[in-house]
């Protein structure tokens, strides 16, 4: 016997791919009336004359028509242009690094298409096609206004993406579904084999800042913010090795490619007064890494936990990138580690097991404990690195290997140019 579902119309973003592809018929073989509405959150061609957006659309409505399910497109370019790209661009002129995908998910997906689900297609309730799983239940049949709905990881953890919706409203977590939370990504792409969705059943996964596409991110980011040339400067020996367009084309963690320089350089530190980018030579220098890092007042989905408060701090899980494996940390608040204040009242100071690599200001540390993900915030800046603190003699043996080495190339020039010629004279 059929279970009774509580809410029968969802409405579900359909993006075009296999994932929002299988959840629509996930849900229409529940028993749902599924609504699919395709999102067009941005209309810029590229380089080529080429919108992704156009091909993702006409994929969405054969999905729909394949399935035999309403389908419609909503133009919300100008929706994400005011509260997605423009913020995005305002961050890279002040020398951070955004993360685009997380402010569309809160901004976009669980705020201006719910509002539009409810208002247009009177329904309480959407669905995405996230690995993600809501504490609710599969089909909100644990629903109850009145308790805070909390975000678990998705079966498939390599596929997980409750990193991307780790800023998500709580009201909007309580009225969303995830179909795909309990399913691999190989299992939802042999259902849609066997449900003859070949158009898109092994469709690539889109990638990157979807609207960048294939251009360089260098030239991309030039189109709206004025470039400003500064200097890559060798973070060990103060000395410029060469010269950039602006910061807003660099990330930490970065490889430079920097003309007639043998070694390869990496962006250790970005100085946003003086234009100035340091650089480090070797991808693991201690520059590189560090183990604490300040960020502004969390965001928690279901509420902070109370031993934050009782305790001063929060034994938990912290990743900065999708893909990173996560490490233990121990989160304080501002006013309980007088040994980390930053500047910013209300912050809090994360504290990691482990030094990690280029810790970026403006991306989001997103934190979890068991299957759950609590919430995150954007990270101010990184705690003092490994090189800084000098741990295990760093700094000093690697400008000492410096000094030398330079000492010898300046021995052999000296040889080169004092060396005389020998004569030609009988």
């Amino acid at each position: 016997m059929a279970r009774m579902l509580r809410f029968q119309r969802v409405v579900l973003g359909i993006s075009g791919g296999v994932d929002s592809a299988v959840s629509a018929l996930l849900l229409k073989r529940k028993g749902y009336e599924v609504i699919g509405v395709f999102m067009r959150n941005w209309d810029i061609k590229d380089e080529k004359g080429h919108c992704q957006n156009d091909v993702d659309a006409e994929d969405a409505e054969w999905i729909c028509r394949r399935l035999d399910i309403p389908f419609q497109e909503v133009n919300f370019v100008k929706e994400y242009w005011n509260d997605v790209f423009t913020y995005m661009v305002e961050e890279y002129k002040a020398g951070f690094t955004p993360n685009p995908d997380i402010l569309c998910n809160k901004n976009m997906k669980f705020s201006t298409f719910l509002q539009y689900a409810q208002d247009v297609h009177s329904t309480e309730v959407i669905a995405t096609g996230h690995y993600a799983r809501n504490s609710f239940g599969e089909d909100l049949e644990y629903y109850d206004p009145n308790t805070g709905a909390r975000l678990l990881q998705g079966i498939d953890r390599w596929k997980d993406q409750t990193f991307y919706l780790s800023q998500i409203p709580q009201k909007s977590l309580q009225q969303t579904m995830f179909p795909l939370g309990d399913y691999t990504k190989d299992v939802v792409r042999k259902i849609a084999e066997n449900a003859r969705l070949d158009r898109v059943a092994h469709k690539k996964d889109s990638t990157g800042i979807c609207f960048i596409g294939t251009r360089n991110f260098q030239d991309f980011i030039s189109e709206y913010i004025e470039d400003k040339p500064g200097d890559f400067i060798d973070l060990d020996t103060r000395e410029v090795v060469g010269h950039h367009q602006g910061i807003h084309q660099w990330t930490l963690g970065q490889r430079c490619l920097i003309p007639g320089m043998k070694q390869a350089y990496y962006v250790a530190e970005k100085d946003k007064d003086s234009g100035h980018i340091f650089v480090v030579a070797g991808a693991d220098h201690p520059a590189l890494y560090s183990s604490t890092l300040f960020t502004e007042p969390f965001y928690w989905i279901c509420g902070p936990p109370t031993q934050l408060f009782t305790e001063g701090q929060f034994e938990c899980m912290f990743r900065f990138q999708h893909t990173h494996p996560l490490v233990p940390c121990v989160i304080t608040t501002h006013t309980n580690n007088p040994w980390h204040r930053s500047p910013t009242s209300n912050n809090m100071v994360i504290s990691l097991a482990e030094p990690l690599r280029a810790i970026t200001p403006g991306q989001f540390a997103v934190l979890y404990s068991g299957d759950e993900c609590l919430g995150s915030s954007r990270i101010i800046r990184a705690g003092p690195s490994l090189y800084t603190l000098n741990i295990n003699d760093c700094r000093t043996r690697i400008l000492k290997e410096r000094e030398e080495t330079k000492s010898l190339v300046c021995t052999q020039k000296l040889k080169v140019n004092t060396k005389r010629p020998e004569s030609s004279d009988e």
